[in-house]
């Protein structure tokens, strides 16, 4: 719609490149920190658990010999790195010898499956299966 030469616009504002190029790298910013916190919150939690567990002197699988081990042993192998850390300073109980030591053994376990079903979760996302 036109309007006369008395001062009013006569067509709507065009984005110009450099502003159609800062709004894309806008939309994409909280994109980005929502990816990042929900990192942060997953490796907080999981590190949390872990250390709790550690704390209540729960027991770091080594070895497997009945099938509720081996799943023990699954779970506490899904720690990665923390896993690795914890069997060579020597942390975690061999045997439970408190009662808290169960718990700590379950928030171990529960850390590990936590860090599979967040990577699972993230591969799935980034292959497009889930939204």
């Amino acid at each position: 719609m036109r309007y006369s030469q008395k001062g009013m616009a006569t067509t709507p504002n065009k984005l110009t490149a450099a502003q159609k190029e800062t709004r894309q790298g806008f939309v994409y910013l909280p994109l980005i920190a929502g990816w990042w916190v929900r990192g942060t919150l997953l490796a907080v939690s999981i590190i949390s658990m872990f250390a709790l567990g550690i704390a209540m002197q729960g027991k770091i699988y080594s070895g497997a010999h009945d099938i509720l081990e081996m799943l023990g042993l699954v779970g506490d192998l899904g720690n990665g790195l923390l896993y690795v850390v914890a069997r060579v300073l020597g942390l975690g109980a061999d045997q439970v010898m408190v009662t808290t030591a169960d718990y700590g053994r379950a928030f171990i376990v529960v850390a590990g499956l936590l860090n599979v079903i967040a990577a699972v979760d993230a591969h799935n996302i980034r292959t497009g299966r889930k939204a």
